[in-house]
């Protein structure tokens, strides 16, 4: 009885801890929180003075790039695993109060995380760790591309291979699935960072100018192409000549920007063929007549699964909302614990 009186008053909850954000999927009522993993904090009293956290999430990411020296935006994860593990559990502190803030007592909830297929066994431990201090009561992981495919809808139980490319902000997650497990995964570590990092060193060697991250993420959302198209957009950044060490405007074009991607682009298209050179040819077959769904905010990149379609010759699907589909995938594991037992990464 008190099991029952306990999981009605605990919400469990899923959570897709990304590079960039982080998103909460709340048993019942589906993804309730959808913020960016920075966290900004403040020090105190000179350089070795006592550390306060000054924000979480959005608020903390309009400080990137603008804080004064006392001040630090701090993004936590790199490359979809914890870089700085106090912070990161501040983090998760933060977001599961928000998400609980109408309860009366402190919750402890059953928590699901999901994890890069690549992450080693410590980088698990880690993620596991900080959510058990951050007051979770069972914590159990499950690998991106599960998750992604079955946020995606997709057949993982049955015996026919799917196939899910999940292109996040630190990783790109290749996975075959089928039968209800991993057949074949590959983590690149390639993704949304990476794009935004080729922008900045395309500018500064081209025109000689310094960009910051931020703006780097809005010519990429703006005019960023994966594959040529027939109309150039163009658009007016202001950057810091390096040369004069002014602010000053100058336009770029989409073209451009497609060359600026290339290399991150071949490693992404590298890591699927890899993928499907290693799948069993039965799958493979699966694959080739249902195709390849692509999750993930990188999977919104204009033309990419164009890009995929020219260079593997097989029909890509992108999944309706890319963004959410992990933390759907993993709102899923949650809800149907008992039906999809075997999904669940071991540390």
């Amino acid at each position: 009885m008190f099991g029952s009186l306990n999981s009605y008053f605990s919400n469990d909850l899923a959570i897709d801890l990304g590079t960039a954000n982080t998103l909460i999927y709340v048993r019942g009522k589906g993804v309730v929180l959808d913020e960016p993993s920075v966290v900004a904090i403040r020090t105190e009293g000179g350089p070795n003075g006592k550390k306060v956290l000054l924000a979480v999430g959005a608020d903390a990411k309009s400080m990137l790039g603008r804080a004064p020296a006392n001040i630090q935006a701090i993004r936590p994860m790199k490359d979809g695993v914890i870089a700085d593990f106090t912070i990161t559990e501040q983090m998760l502190k933060f977001f599961i109060r928000k998400v609980h803030e109408s309860r009366w007592f402190s919750p402890s909830p059953r928590i699901i995380i999901c994890v890069p297929v690549g992450s080693t066994q410590v980088e698990r431990r880690a993620i596991k760790e900080s959510a058990e201090r951050a007051g979770a009561k069972q914590v159990f992981l499950i690998e991106e591309p599960m998750a992604a495919a079955i946020g995606a809808d997709m057949p993982v139980a049955e015996a026919t291979g799917s196939m899910v490319v999940d292109i996040g902000g630190g990783t790109t997650e290749v996975g075959v699935i089928s039968l209800g497990g991993i057949v074949y995964a590959k983590s690149e570590r390639v993704g949304g960072d990476k794009f935004d990092q080729a922008i900045i060193d395309y500018i500064r060697r081209n025109y000689g100018m310094q960009i910051s991250e931020p703006t780097a993420e809005a010519i990429k959302k703006k005019i960023g192409s994966a594959f040529p198209g027939s109309e150039v957009l163009e658009m007016e950044v202001t950057g810091r000549n390096l040369a004069e060490g002014l602010p000053r405007k100058f336009t770029i074009s989409s073209n451009e920007i497609l060359e600026a991607l290339t290399e991150p682009l071949n490693a992404i298209v590298g890591a699927v063929k890899s993928a499907l050179e290693q799948t069993p040819p039965e799958l493979g077959a699966d694959i080739a007549e249902k195709g390849m769904v692509l999750t993930g905010g990188g999977a919104l990149l204009r033309d990419l699964d164009r890009l995929l379609v020219e260079e593997t010759g097989l029909p890509v699907i992108v999944a309706e909302d890319p963004l959410t589909c992990v933390a759907r995938g993993c709102g899923r594991a949650l809800e149907e614990m008992d039906k999809l037992g075997n999904v669940f990464a071991s540390e």
